[in-house]
Formats: C-alpha cells, structure tokens, sequence
C-alpha cells in the first residue's frame, strides 16, 4: 500500500492527472487508478513506463530519495520489491539519497523470463551490470549481450532494454550513477 500511495503522491504533486499520466506512459487509466488504490501491484515493466513519464530512476519511484542517509545499512533494513507474475525480485542495497549520486541494486530474474521496458527512465543513465549466477541475455539499445557468471556490462542506457533467462535464474548486481 505504501507503493500505491507514493505513485498517487508523485502524480498529485506534479499536478499530473490520471489521463495525463496514462498517455505519457503507455498504462491505461484504469490501471493507474487499481495500482493507486493498492488493488493491483504493477509489474516491472508498467514501472519502468511510469518511471519513464516520471523522469525518475526505477528506485526513486519506488520509494523517495532519503534525504539523509545512514552509513550502515542492514540487510533487514533495505527495500525489496517483488514482480510475482514477471518473476522478479529487486533489493535496494545501496538505495539512492539526496546527496549521494551511485545506487547499488542485487536483482533476480526467474527461469524463463523476459523482462522488456521501451525506454529508460533517465536517457543516459550509466549502468554497470554484474552477474553473479545464471546466464542472462542484456539487450541493450538493440546490441544483444549473452553475459555468464562474473561478466561485467557497463553501458549507458538512451533506448529500448530488455533482460531473459534462459532454463535457471540469472541473480546480478548493478550499480546505477
């Protein structure tokens, strides 16, 4: 519920209204209102679409910039976000704050899965991708990427991305500045 009334307060204070927010991103009217009353989750990619109408990173729409940060930060203490339906699951490890530009996010995509956003939230936003187990297959701007175990894909996003799996789980960190 948290989520729903974040992405209501996001709109709001923008003045943005439902119809507006609807075309800017792609996600029909009606399903912006089932997210904003918490009766729906939205999968990975309707957030990366409101992420992009927003001008936001993925993680500031998911929850807002800490405007002081602890040095520690536990592993009970930072956020996840769970895509039942896509079978992904994001942990902010490192979550953005408002003097502090690098975030560090560990995610995991299921077994056979496709994960597609149109376009990036912020065009230009530096990515570095590390895998950590499975395989996964980046495509980045159309230039298709097969990565394994400890491969490292640094990249700045400006166009279309999409990540799958193949039969395993792919688990990876990436790192955003």
């Amino acid at each position: 519920m948290a989520l729903a009334e974040h992405l209501r307060l996001l709109r709001t204070d923008r003045g943005i209204t439902l119809q507006d927010l609807a075309q800017s991103s792609g996600v029909s009217r009606a399903s912006l209102s089932r997210i904003e009353n918490g009766e729906v989750s939205p999968t990975a990619e309707t957030l990366g679409r409101l992420a992009s109408a927003f001008a936001l990173p993925l993680s500031q729409l998911l929850a807002p910039l800490e405007p002081e940060f602890p040095p520690l930060l536990r592993r009970a203490e930072q956020g996840t976000w769970t895509d039942p339906d896509g079978g992904f699951t994001r942990r902010s490890v490192s979550p953005p704050a408002g003097s502090l530009k690098l975030e560090i996010i560990e995610c995991e995509i299921g077994p056979d899965r496709r994960i597609a956003y149109e376009r990036p939230a912020v065009p230009g936003h530096e990515h570095h991708l590390v895998l950590l187990s499975g395989a996964l297959t980046l495509t980045v701007d159309a230039e298709r990427y097969e990565l394994q175990p400890g491969d490292c894909l640094r990249y700045r996003l400006f166009g279309a991305s999409s990540f799958e799996t193949g039969d395993q789980p792919a688990r990876y960190f990436i790192a955003l500045a």
